[in-house]
């Protein structure tokens, strides 16, 4: 079954279900409605006329009651279903290329000094991450943008394609995660809750749990033989009287741990929803055994260790009931349950942010797997040691729809360094870059790439396609894009293997000092070691090939008139492009036409 025959099935099977759900639901809210009408009329013929007992008012009451339990099951089966064909319309919306504006755009995460990110278009609306991310979680999100701006080692990378390749086939395992807690990514803050778990403990003075449970004890005790007639309320008072003076005693700690425990608490509980479901699984890979081991505590699983918190917590908060708050006060109820929701914190606090982490991590796995399972022709790069080095079969771009990207074969490294792409307009110049970038990006992240073949050794990027202007900064667009250029000269006189892509570079400046600018820093790049290609319409530019001799290469991209529309077929070629189409685009456009003839003539 192809991609989109899966995804269609379960987004009807799931659409199938809402409208079970949602008439089950509307059913069983008339019958509440009509169950309280039915007491309301049995309370008037027993209380106002005396017709019937009032024992009569206990069956409506407990209808109700099985009503309001099964009500909610049915409203939580009901968003369930919803968030089923959010994620399968979102699933299919992707395979459709209509993706863009619908997922997470990870905004968050940019950085327009980043050496390549928003050259790449890593994030924003219509960007990798956005057609990436599946994450429900921050650290899932965290830690997918993480793995796309920066590479990892290839031990890393292997391990990580392992584990995707292994998940890639999972789409049961990554829709129950789907549809599991509505409210985990708008909840569950990964630094807040770490920070909570390592926090300095909250010190008790010596002894305080136990002298706690003796005075409750007491207080029970005493207060039975009360009842029982065999003591005065004598005991009873001065049992009190000790427990108001440990409850001065302890009101400082107990009032910072109920300060800080009831939000991560509650983001704890959520998260053990992932993990109950994660412990479930089997896995091969190394890697997700690993990770899988990351949430046992001890001998116990995690999820169960939150369990534990939670009715800890559960009861503390019983406490405010008016009610119980009589009956809890002389037993310590408030006291007892914050020194053991502290005992919990230190023993699993410093656990949690291994817990987070390991989450983000599977979800990032995650979402390059569904990348993976919606791409079947993307392959695996072959990560090799030796470089840099870019090889590549039937490359193309991976944010264009498969059936609509041009594939074409690059290869950068070797003998070999670097490429002077030329081109008129449009013909396809800056996707070659992004393209060849966001594959590497894809690459050393562990996904699939969007190409038949791919040799790559581990690169650092570095690109200069999107300098801008800025008042505010009181910078020029030629400022901009050379200071982009001395980030990527530093990354090579590091010593870092780097890959280089330069779009129309220093295109803010005259001819001449453009040639020569140009060819010295390309000289410079590729002397300490660098790869890349630049783009270029200066055909001048197109000579430094030559005074490379070997070492660079020059391609390009053509277009052709066709019914006085151009044309582009976007293959690459070896030369250098011999025509420009800027006089055909200024006249399509309207801004070049015949001459009005003059006045009078």
């Amino acid at each position: 079954m192809s991609p989109s025959e899966a995804y269609a099935r379960r987004l009807d099977f799931w659409r199938q279900a809402h409208l079970r759900a949602e008439s089950r639901f509307r059913r069983m809210g008339n019958a509440r409605l009509l169950t309280a009408l039915a007491a309301v009329a049995l309370a008037a013929c027993s209380f106002g006329t005396g017709w019937i007992s009032a024992w009569w008012l206990l069956v409506p009451g407990g209808a109700f009651l099985i009503l309001v339990i099964v009500h909610e099951r049915i409203d939580r089966a009901r968003a369930a279903a919803a968030r089923g064909i959010a994620c399968f319309e979102r699933a299919l919306a992707r395979l459709t290329h209509q993706w863009i504006g619908r997922g997470n755009t990870g905004e968050r995460f940019r950085d327009p000094r980043h050496v390549y990110a928003d050259d790449l278009d890593l994030f924003g609306r219509g960007s990798l991450f956005e057609l990436l991310s599946t994450a429900r979680t921050a650290a899932g999100e965290r830690t997918l943008a993480a793995w796309l701006l920066a590479p990892a080692s290839r031990e890393t990378v292997i391990a990580r394609q392992n584990a995707v390749a292994e998940l890639r086939p999972r789409l049961d395992l990554r829709e129950e995660l789907a549809l599991i807690g509505e409210d985990i990514r708008a909840a569950v803050d990964q630094a807040a809750l770490a920070s909570w778990g390592e926090a300095p403990p909250v010190v008790f003075f010596t002894g305080a749990r136990v002298i706690a449970l003796l005075l409750a004890s007491a207080a029970l005790v005493t207060f039975g033989l009360f009842l029982a007639h065999l003591a005065s309320l004598l005991p009873f008072l001065v049992v009190v009287l000790l427990e108001l003076g440990f409850n001065i005693a302890v009101r400082e700690p107990q009032r910072r741990v109920l300060a800080s425990s009831s939000a991560p608490s509650r983001e704890l509980q959520l998260l053990a929803l992932l993990l109950e479901r994660l412990e479930r699984e089997t896995f091969t890979a190394p890697r997700l055994i690993e990770l899988q081991r990351e949430f046992q505590s001890g001998k116990r699983p995690a999820s169960r260790e939150i369990r534990a918190l939670k009715r800890l917590v559960e009861q503390l908060e019983a406490a405010g009931n008016m009610f119980f708050r009589p009956i809890a006060a002389p037993l310590l109820w408030i006291p007892q349950y914050t020194m053991a929701i502290e005992a919990w914190r230190r023993r699993h606090g410093p656990e949690i942010g291994r817990w987070t982490a390991a989450i983000g991590e599977l979800e990032a796995l995650c979402s390059l797997a569904a990348f993976a399972y919606e791409r079947p022709l993307a392959c695996f790069p072959e990560l090799i040691g030796d470089g840099p080095r870019f090889e590549a079969g039937a490359l193309a771009h991976p944010l264009i729809p498969p059936d609509r990207a041009v594939p074409n074969d690059v290869a950068i490294g070797g003998e070999t360094r670097l490429w002077i792409v030329s081109g008129s307009n449009m013909s396809g110049k800056s996707t070659l870059l992004r393209a060849i970038g966001l594959n590497a990006v894809l690459a050393w992240a562990g996904a699939p790439v969007a190409a038949a073949r791919l040799r790559i050794s581990r690169l650092h990027i570095g690109a200069s396609m999107r300098a801008n202007d800025s008042v505010i900064d009181n910078r020029s667009r030629f400022y901009a894009e050379i200071s982009r250029l001395r980030d990527i000269v530093e990354l090579a006189r590091a010593g870092q293997p780097t890959l280089f892509l330069l779009d129309e570079l220093l295109s803010g400046t005259n001819s001449h000092d453009r040639r020569l600018g140009a060819e010295a820093l390309l000289r410079g790049l590729v002397r300490r070691g660098a790869i890349g290609l630049v783009t270029t319409h200066d055909l001048a530019l197109a000579s430094i090939a030559d005074s490379l001799g070997p070492r660079a290469r020059n391609v390009h991209f053509e277009d052709h008139l066709e019914d006085g529309e151009v044309r582009f077929d976007y293959k690459l070629r070896d030369g250098v492009v011999t025509r420009s189409n800027a006089l055909e685009l200024m006249k399509a456009v309207g801004l070049l036409g015949d001459p009005e003839p003059e006045s009078g003539k």
